[in-house]
Formats: C-alpha cells, structure tokens, sequence
C-alpha cells in the first residue's frame, strides 16, 4: 500500500485550545504512539485562538520536532473548523483525528491503524467506558446520538466522537463540502466508504476545563441537527394540521353547547388562553425557521472557514 507513497503514511491532527498544561504530555504520548508503527508520520497541531501559552509551545515543539506541523489561527473559529483545517493541511495516506486532552488516548491511533491496513476507509473510536463525565452528560449523549439517528438520513454509530482515522480519500470527499456549520463526523459517516469502529475507554480530564460547557454542547446539537435533518421544518407542519384538527372539532362542540344552551364557553378566559398557546406555537416555529435562514445566510455569504495567521512546517492548501 505504501511502496511508491514518499510522504507520511499517517497525519494525525490535533485541535488546541488552551491546553498549555496537557500539551507536553499529549505530544510524548502521541509521538510514542506513532513510533511504533515504524512508517513515516506527522502530527498537524491547530491553534484555535488559545489565550494562553499554547501557541508558544507548539511553536517549541516544532522547532525541536519537525514531524510535528503547527497552524495558527487569527482567532477562535471552533472544534470543528479547527479539525477541518488539520484534514486540509494533511498531506497521509490516513489521517486520525483526536483531541489534545488526552481524554481519547493516543495509543488507540494503533489499533486504528491496523482496521486501515485491513482495508477500512474509516474507523471511529467507541466510547466504552466514559470516566469523568457526570451521569447527566452521559446520558444527554446518548439520548443525542438516538435522536440523530431517528431523524437524519444518516446511521451515526452510538457512544462516539470525533475521534477517527480516515483513508486520504475519504478526507478528500469531505474537504469537497465547505459548509460552516459543520458536524465532521456526520459529515465522514455520511461520504459512505468501508467503516468500523474500535472500543476504547475514554479517560477523565486530567488537568484544566471543559471545552464544551451545556451551551456550546447544545449548540453543538443544534448544528448536527439542522446539517442533516428537515424534521423541524417539518414539524411546523405537523402541529399546523394538528391544531387545525382540534380546532374544528372545538368549534362543532362549542356550537352544540351554545344550541344547548351551555355557559361553558362563556367568558374571555378560554379565548386568551388559546390565543397565547397558538401565538407561542408560531413564534417557536418562527425560531426553527429561523436558525435554517440563518444557516443559509452564512452560505451565501461564502466566507473562508477559517483564516490562519501563520503556519509552520506546511503548506497553503489548494482547496477549490
């Protein structure tokens, strides 16, 4: 598979942010890992804003290790636009995707490795156990990744990440979708291709915060959402046929009460009750409706992803 391929067989990329405390240990462990595949490697580190001294240290790292790229960006653009300008960058037959936290260990990359020289084109990592995350967040996980795969065409394998290897030809197909809300790893299920995973057990943060608070999570959600499914569109739909119902089989029965002579339509309680549930019913769809014009504007508008501020050890790539 490799004899007549002279570049790195392996890119791993690595998205940082604010990580100056784990970024040593995450770069010895990953480096240890990729050495014991015995073939050519790079590992494409991508700062996305850090305030802290992360640039620095990448800056330091690479200086003493070139194998290791560094891309920095001239703000915070996000996780996901952040992976997506490593697998631009990458220049492997296979490139993994993994975060800098060490909360998915780099050792996994091995085992990956192996799925891919048996011929899969994806292999993502299953989340086994999840230490240190509250029974809270486990279980809106889970409940997100049943709910993306009811509503959306695509068959989302559950308990995982974006943590994956992928054949350079399926990172090819995905540079080809420049979409800004992105959810990559919809987005590297959804190119088809032959896909496993492997089990693993993901560790506990060991040191500094969260990187995805409830809201970013739910926003996170929302993106995965309204990238692959029209269901709350549609939904506006639904309830429109549903209250329409109702509500003519409420006007025959206030009809024959009135012919009867009943009083329990009478008064303005009622009329203002149901005034207010249909008006919060049109400003909710009026929402949805909105966060799709939304998503179309910042298409339209046809912004690059992301800008960098400086590159070190690679070159500008040529995306069409």
């Amino acid at each position: 598979m490799t004899s007549t391929y002279t570049g790195p067989v392996v890119s791993v990329v690595a998205p940082v942010y604010d990580e100056e405390i784990l970024l040593p240990e995450f770069y010895r462990r990953t480096i240890a890992a990729l050495e014991q595949l015995q073939v050519p490697f790079e590992l494409i580190l991508v700062n996305d804003g850090s305030h802290d001294s992360s640039g620095t240290i990448m800056d330091r790292i690479h200086e003493a290790d070139p194998r290791v790229k560094v891309i920095h960006f001239s703000r915070n653009f996000g996780h996901q636009i952040a992976i997506t300008a490593g697998t631009d960058h990458a220049t492997g037959q296979s490139v993994a995707v993994i975060d800098s936290d060490l909360q998915d260990p780099p050792e996994v990359i091995i085992d990956m490795f192996r799925k891919w020289q048996e011929g899969f084109q994806v292999i993502y990592g299953v989340r086994a156990q999840r230490e240190g995350e509250t029974a809270f967040k486990r279980f809106t996980a889970s409940m997100f990744y049943r709910l993306i795969r009811r509503i959306t065409n695509i068959n989302l394998p559950l308990d995982t990440g974006d943590f994956r290897l992928m054949d350079q030809r399926v990172v090819a197909a995905m540079s080809k979708m420049r979409e800004h809300h992105r959810f990559m790893r919809g987005l590297s299920v959804w190119v088809g291709f032959k896909q496993t995973g492997v089990k693993y057990n993901r560790d506990a943060r060991s040191a500094g915060i969260t990187k995805y608070p409830f809201r970013k999570m739910l926003r996170f959600a929302l993106d995965a959402i309204t990238s692959f499914s029209y269901l709350p569109l549609q939904l506006a739909t639904y309830t429109g046929f549903a209250i329409a119902g109702l509500s003519a089989i409420a006007m025959i029965i206030a009809i024959v009460l009135r012919l009867a002579n009943s009083d329990i339509f009478y008064g303005q309680a009622t009329t203002l009750v149901s005034v207010l549930f249909l008006g919060g019913i049109q400003l909710i769809f009026l929402g949805i409706i909105g966060e799709y014009l939304g998503r179309i504007y910042d298409e339209v508008k046809r912004r690059p992803l992301y800008i960098v501020a400086e590159r070190r050890g690679v070159e500008e790539p040529n995306i069409e």
